[in-house]
């Protein structure tokens, strides 16, 4: 089965929910090291 350049120009793909899943992760881990780095102070 041969694609015709008219059905590959046509197909979009997922990239940006991949690259929105990618920043988010990179926010999450940011997150963390920073949780570990400075940790809240209310339990004194």
């Amino acid at each position: 089965m041969k694609l015709s350049n008219e059905y590959l120009s046509s197909v979009t793909g997922g990239g940006k929910g991949l690259w929105l899943a990618i920043a988010g992760f990179g926010i999450f881990i940011v997150g963390v090291f920073d949780g570990f780095m400075r940790p809240l102070k209310c339990n004194k």
